[in-house]
């Protein structure tokens, strides 16, 4: 199972430790997506985030 995240909100004011949790998913814009596999890492951060982000779960890795 991998999941598919979306960025929606842009990082003007957001906290270092959000900047740095977008930017470990691999997002750098607004409405940029990757795909990452479901682990306790990326769930982690992604619930930093989650004011940010949407996450659907894909099939696949």
């Amino acid at each position: 199972m991998a999941l598919k995240i979306t960025q929606l909100k842009g990082t003007v004011g957001a906290k270092q430790n959000q900047k740095d949790s977008l930017r470990s998913l691999g997002l750098k814009r607004i409405r940029q997506s990757v795909v990452r596999p479901d682990t306790p890492e990326v769930r982690g951060m992604i619930n930093v985030v989650r004011h940010m982000v949407v996450v659907e779960e894909v099939a696949g890795e």
